[in-house]
């Protein structure tokens, strides 16, 4: 099983963590962009299901 060497410092700890957290505020911000722009109907180049009504018996 793979060792580290040495300790890691808590500087490189808390860059590998902001990285980390940077990636999921700019996927969460796309996500939002994605959807508004679906929503806004302006979405170009995204393909998404349009669901057909179903006909409910009664």
């Amino acid at each position: 099983m793979a060792v580290p060497k040495k300790k890691t410092s808590k500087g490189k700890r808390n860059q590998r963590h902001a990285t980390w957290k940077g990636k999921a505020r700019v996927a969460a911000q796309k996500a939002l962009s994605i959807g508004k722009a679906v929503l806004s109907g302006r979405a170009q180049g995204f393909v998404y299901p349009i669901a057909e009504e179903e006909e409910t018996e009664g």
